[in-house]
């Protein structure tokens, strides 16, 4: 296994936090910047999906999928609960301005 390899559990929501969405990425900037120009997900665009709330880090792409299909099939309130032990507030964790992940 290449130890570089880093891979991206994330939750988006929408501005008016209506619209959840569960991915996984080895590139959590680009990815989030594609969701944000609405490139990749009919469902980010249609929701205008665009601030970055939660994210967990994995080496392991096989360990990253399992989790992503585990958040996925939670319910909504299961995940708000997972979005607020580590992000209170729902700051978005990527300014649009390009400043890297907030931890």
């Amino acid at each position: 296994m290449n130890r570089d390899h880093r891979y991206w559990v994330y939750i988006m929501v929408s501005r008016s936090f209506h619209a959840m969405y569960v991915g996984v990425t080895n590139d959590l900037e680009r990815r989030v910047w594609q969701h944000r120009e609405g490139v990749g997900s009919a469902f980010v665009k249609k929701y205008r999906i665009h601030r970055l709330v939660y994210a967990e880090e994995y080496r392991d792409v096989s360990q990253a999928i399992a989790r992503e299909k585990q958040l996925k099939g939670w319910r909504r309130l299961r995940k708000n609960e997972l979005v607020m032990a580590a992000n209170p507030t729902w700051e978005d964790l990527m300014p649009h301005d390009g400043e890297s992940l907030k931890t």
